[in-house]
């Protein structure tokens, strides 16, 4: 397979399965290296088993494994074991999110690997990481999403706890993981050696607290959820208009000060909202003050207004509303590949635009199970 792309002529071992460490791959994929997906025979990987289905094809996994070839290996069972070790011996990278130990049962543990591969770049993503006193348990994107302090800042005052609508658990694991490999491989280029790379999905979620953590660290505040409002910068949320909502995001002083010019409102210079603490102080009484205006037009129309004075601002969209937009549509954010049952398959395609590669509308082909297994047995005989 011709790869284009920053990491062609690397080849990805990649072991792992659902979404942190596929979705890690994928990005290496899109990125030009060679990924050859080891899956368990008969089942494969588990996601191939998750809805949505298109004629018994599963989307979510074809989603993640754009364009990496896969062999079903069975790393218990000797020949197999065999087979993998002639594929590891040509390998850059592993990458794997097993519960930690077990690659070691199967004598593919880091210490034992390095020492015949020193150059090796050996990724491991889970959910707790490879020390401390949890490293044993089991995760999903929801627990950690939880013992990770994001649900509790998430959803409404007085809510029910409340999921981030997508698994950001998972999905921030995978791209620290992809993050710390391509540190790797610059270090490798000056030291000529790999090395072990551990990523807890518990680890990410606490790196991406941002102004919850600062609260608590700085002054000991427990933050809580507050909706759609930011906690220290005013005004910054979500605001009913005459027929939805529309995101005003003024930032600044005199972005405060603009907006309430454009808004035809003179309290900029009102000691209450005077500046951003102030505001941020005052919030109930400026969102009122600002919704009693808001309410004379429609969300598309404010954002018309608003657009023209350069204030940030945006719609809510919905999931359809925001893949069919024209901006995303222009930034090749929709791509396709071929699936050998189902035919062309749309998805998401890769934010990361870099000047000396194109970014093709198209991408390499979904593996069936075990589909490229003659191709990779002739190859590594």
């Amino acid at each position: 397979m011709n790869k284009n792309g920053p990491l062609n002529g690397l080849l990805v071992l990649d072991l792992t399965r659902v979404l942190v460490g596929p979705y890690c791959t994928m990005v290496l994929s899109d990125l030009g290296a060679r990924v050859i997906k080891v899956e368990a025979p008969e089942v494969g990987d588990d996601s191939r088993s998750f809805g949505p289905f298109i004629k018994d094809q599963s989307a979510y996994f074809m989603s993640l494994n754009r364009g990496k070839e896969s062999i079903a290996l069975n790393l218990k069972n000797e020949d197999d074991k065999k087979i993998f070790e002639k594929i590891l011996s040509k390998a850059d990278i592993l990458v794997e999110n097993f519960k930690p130990g077990t690659l070691e049962r199967w004598g593919f543990g880091y210490k034992d690997t390095s020492k015949k591969y020193p150059k090796l770049i050996y990724a491991s993503a889970s959910g707790f990481g490879q020390t401390g006193p949890f490293k044993s348990l089991p995760a999903y994107d929801m627990v950690v999403q939880g013992m990770g302090g994001l649900m509790s800042v998430t959803g409404h005052p007085n809510s029910e706890p409340t999921r981030v609508g997508t698994s950001i658990g998972d999905i921030t694991a995978g791209l620290f993981t992809s993050i710390a490999i391509n540190a790797a491989l610059y270090d490798r280029n000056k030291t000529g050696k790999g090395m072990h790379i551990d990523i807890s999905m518990l680890d990410c979620q606490i790196a991406i607290l941002e102004n919850a953590i600062a609260r608590y660290l700085s002054k000991g505040e427990i933050p809580g959820p507050l909706g759609s409002r930011h906690p220290s910068i005013a005004p910054f949320e979500a605001f009913k208009t005459k027929d939805s909502y529309i995101i005003i995001a003024a930032g600044n002083d005199k972005l405060f000060e603009n907006m309430c010019k454009v808004l035809k409102i003179n309290i900029y210079e009102n000691e209450k909202f005077k500046t951003n603490g102030c505001r941020s102080k005052n919030i109930d009484e400026l969102k009122k003050i600002l919704e009693l205006k808001l309410a004379h037009k429609s969300t598309i129309d404010w954002c018309k207004i608003f657009e023209e004075s350069k204030i940030p601002c945006g719609p809510i969209n919905n999931i359809k509303d925001a893949v069919e937009s024209p901006q995303i549509k222009e930034r090749n954010m929709v791509v396709s590949a071929n699936h050998n049952k189902i035919g062309t398959f749309k998805m998401a395609g890769n934010p990361i635009k870099m000047s000396p590669y194109k970014d093709p509308d198209t991408r390499g082909e979904i593996p069936d199970l075990d589909q490229h297994r003659k191709k990779i047995l002739d190859e590594f005989s």
